[in-house]
């Protein structure tokens, strides 16, 4: 029986990138039925919505989905389709492995962190009020529910892949109620795994030794905003955006996606780097049990990336997004 999963091809180089992992995905044998469905400016334009009720739909019912990246107006226009989706399948766990890569420019030849970010509330929850003529205020939302749960998967995924410590982020200095409940229910929780190593790391802090000596960290977990900002930090530690996968987890669910944007300026031109879906690809394989074909597809990724002549502009290369494809299924 295939694996019948969702595919969202996105808009921008979304629908490049997709057909090049759909493509890659069938190179290494793992039969899957695809169930095509759209978010972003795209499903706006056929329907009229940027997130449509099928394509919610088809995730839950399917259990997973291929995403590429959608575009977001700045300071107007529709609410983000990423969020309504994370919202609407209760995406709770983000998870952003940044490990550096053979090949790949970066100061760091050795590492290798996790983010696990809080996907639902904080200062995204997008509760924001205009009080009064020129003073608007955005409300911070931390729940028990929210941050225990999310600490769980944070350990649960540490020990699963052999993790040895988990870094709390947070600014409970100034956000005594807000990041100090965070803190106490992440606290709490640690306690149920006493073979890994708890800490906490206040954000400001955090972002100036990651910088100097980001090895000292291995699983950091934060609620939203933060995980949303560190994630990019460690994607730019480890050669950019363009080289790191992404997974949103609920319960029974797993949309797995690019983290970079839509990048609409070279949309169409046939020169997107793939290789951030494609990784997704490897994260989403392994969720569904085909972990033989992830192996093999993120050795082949490791392999192909040491090659010139397959890289696309954003790593150095003049490669474009068929090259890489087809580099990638003579390895695999």
């Amino acid at each position: 029986m295939p694996h019948c999963i969702t595919l969202i091809p996105g808009d921008g180089i979304g629908p490049e990138v997709a057909d090049a992992a759909q493509r890659v995905l069938a190179g290494t044998g793992v039969n899957i039925s695809w169930d095509v469905h759209h978010a972003g400016l795209q499903a706006l334009d056929l329907s009229g919505d940027a997130l449509p009720d099928e394509t919610v739909a088809s995730v839950r019912a399917n259990g997973v989905a291929l995403k590429g990246p959608t575009t977001t107006p700045v300071g107007k226009g529709h609410v983000s389709a990423n969020v309504r989706l994370r919202r609407a399948l209760d995406l709770y766990a983000s998870i952003r492995p940044a490990k550096s890569m053979p090949g790949v420019v970066s100061r760091y030849e050795d590492l290798d962190l996790v983010v696990v970010r809080e996907n639902t509330e904080g200062l995204y929850s997008g509760q924001e009020v205009q009080v009064t003529g020129g003073v608007v205020m955005s409300i911070k939302v931390v729940t028990e529910g929210a941050s225990r749960r999310i600490a769980k998967a944070a350990f649960e995924y540490a020990r699963k892949n052999g993790r040895k410590r988990v870094t709390a982020v947070h600014k409970a200095n100034i956000m005594k109620l807000g990041d100090g409940f965070f803190l106490e229910c992440v606290e709490d929780v640690a306690k149920n795994y006493p073979e890994i190593i708890y800490d906490t790391a206040i954000i400001d802090a955090l972002c100036m030794q990651l910088v100097r000596n980001p090895n000292v960290f291995d699983v950091m977990l934060m609620e939203n905003l933060y995980g949303d900002i560190i994630s990019d930090l460690c994607a730019g530690l480890v050669g950019g955006l363009g080289v790191v996968p992404g997974a949103n987890i609920g319960i029974g669910i797993g949309v797995f996606e690019a983290v970079h944007g839509s990048a609409p300026d070279i949309a169409g031109q046939g020169v997107a780097n793939p290789l951030g879906l494609i990784k997704s690809s490897v994260l989403m394989l392994e969720h569904i049990g085909e972990l033989s074909a992830a192996e093999r597809l993120d050795e082949a990724v490791s392999r192909v990336i040491l090659d010139p002549k397959a890289r696309t502009a954003d790593l150095g290369g003049n490669a474009t997004t068929d090259d890489v494809v087809k580099a990638l299924l003579k390895e695999c």
